[in-house]
């Protein structure tokens, strides 16, 4: 028998005992040990991902290390109205009858995390499960061991293993992982990998909630502030290099102020990052093979016919900001997820074919506009379908603790945070008490009474 399945075991066999005397005090105290280890690490997390991804601190502290201390505050904050069970009005044909729909833990629970923000991505869920009454796994990345063994030490330290426990390794302990009746199944990472979680889940038909990600587009329109949509725009593509599910995949701009855009941006990519050159602004990309892949998209396009923007080439694991314009369909860089700090450049006069476009492929994760022109905001809005909108920023709609973060289709399924997440990692239960019901009336035999109160059913909803 393998650890993980050991573990699972333990913590099913926990986790059953556990059932009735996990309430709200006890949540709420397992949130408070949660963030007590986190404000006491908050260094070794600033040099976990320093050595996964070279990443500078104040982007450590501003994406990993305070979006998990505003979940666990904001959960703990609403966590006993999200517990209350809710009052459900009565029909016609339950009239005598009281309702209400009770939110239960779904049971042992499993969390899968990515690499690209290993910290968050696996400690914000667990804040959810916890909430929601749940004992999870959480399975970190082996591609940032630093911050796997992060997460291994604190969790090890601050809960019993029967509640939430570690399990560190490479894809086959994954699949030995998934392998496992679950009761519930909490993906982030790739659409691929995504589809490959959802049919081991089919297995045992455990729930599934997958954050995946896809190709993000961008419209700057006409009458878009262009200091606005730059200053976001870079903050939102290059943050982390560029390896986020949400980051800008590509830029539509109009043509009437393409020119003067462009120049504009340049300059405040080269104010944020420099010229070409590695920045310690700029996070690495997390392994060679993936900064191989993002060279090799460089080149296939400008061997097509594209130009690059920006000065700089890649250097080991260290890559510029890059604008390439003059992209074509046939192009690598607009068919794959780029998940880098490349930006391709697209004009567009008409808008027409450009929703037409965004909605011929896959449906993204986040679609942002930069424009003044609420008339035309709101057309863009209701043509398309993406997990979320930005609308004059990027990024920032993920950090909303009372909106859903989640996709359609090939970009997730389900939703994240605050009660989303609790919902996510709950079973609603419907309870149904029988009062004075009028039903037993038109039990059988059917005669001419219950014929004639169909009759009156019949006239009353018809």
């Amino acid at each position: 028998m393998t650890r993980a399945s050991d573990l699972f075991i333990a913590m099913k066999a926990g986790n059953d005992a556990r059932r009735l005397s996990f309430g709200l005090s006890e949540r709420r105290a397992a949130l408070d040990c949660l963030a007590d280890a986190v404000r006491r690490n908050e260094s070794a997390l600033v040099q976990a991902l320093h050595s996964d991804l070279g990443r500078p601190e104040a982007e450590t502290i501003l994406t990993e290390y305070l979006p998990v201390l505003q979940e666990i505050a904001h959960t703990r904050r609403h966590l006993r109205r999200w517990m209350r069970p809710r009052r459900a009005w009565p029909s016609l044909a339950t009239f005598g009858a009281s309702a209400r729909i009770e939110p239960q833990p779904r049971g042992t629970c499993l969390i899968i995390a990515p690499w690209n923000f290993p910290f968050q991505l696996a400690l914000g869920p667990l804040v959810s499960a916890l909430a929601a009454g749940n004992a999870a796994i959480v399975k970190s990345s082996e591609m940032a061991p630093a911050t796997s063994a992060l997460i291994a030490r604190i969790l090890s330290d601050t809960f019993p293993p029967d509640l939430v426990a570690v399990v560190e390794g490479d894809k086959t302990v994954a699949e030995e992982l998934l392998a496992l009746p679950f009761d519930h199944i909490f993906f982030t990472g790739s659409p691929a990998v995504g589809r490959i979680v959802m049919a081991a889940a089919a297995k045992t038909l455990a729930s599934v909630t997958l954050e995946l990600g896809g190709k993000s587009p961008v419209i700057v329109g006409p009458g878009a502030d262009l200091k606005q949509a730059a200053d976001w725009i870079t903050f939102g593509k290059f943050l982390n290099a560029g390896q986020t599910c949400i980051a800008p995949d590509h830029l539509f701009v109009h043509a009437s102020i393409r020119d003067a855009f462009l120049t504009t941006l340049r300059a405040r990519i080269e104010r944020a990052y420099g010229t070409g050159e590695a920045s310690r602004h700029l996070a690495r990309i997390v392994t060679p093979a993936h900064a191989q892949r993002l060279a090799d998209l460089i080149a296939d396009a400008v061997a097509k016919g594209a130009t690059p923007l920006l000065p700089g080439a890649p250097q080991g694991q260290s890559l510029p900001p890059q604008l390439v314009a003059d992209t074509t369909a046939d192009m690598r860089l607009r068919q794959e997820e780029i998940f880098g700090p490349i930006l391709p450049i697209l004009t567009y006069t008409d808008l027409d074919p450009v929703l037409a476009q965004i909605n011929a492929g896959d449906k993204p994760l986040a679609l942002y506009i930069f424009d003044r022109d609420a008339a035309r905001i709101d057309h863009i809005t209701r043509a398309t379908t993406s997990g979320g909108v930005g609308v004059n920023l990027t990024l920032l709609q993920f950090t909303h603790p009372n909106l859903p973060f989640g996709g359609v289709n090939t970009s997730g399924i389900g939703a994240a945070h605050g009660v989303h997440g609790f919902r996510a990692f709950s079973h609603d239960r419907a309870i149904l008490r029988n009062r004075f019901l009028l039903i037993p009336l038109l039990f059988p035999p059917y005669g001419p009474r219950v014929m004639r109160l169909i009759g009156l059913l019949k006239r009353v909803l018809g």
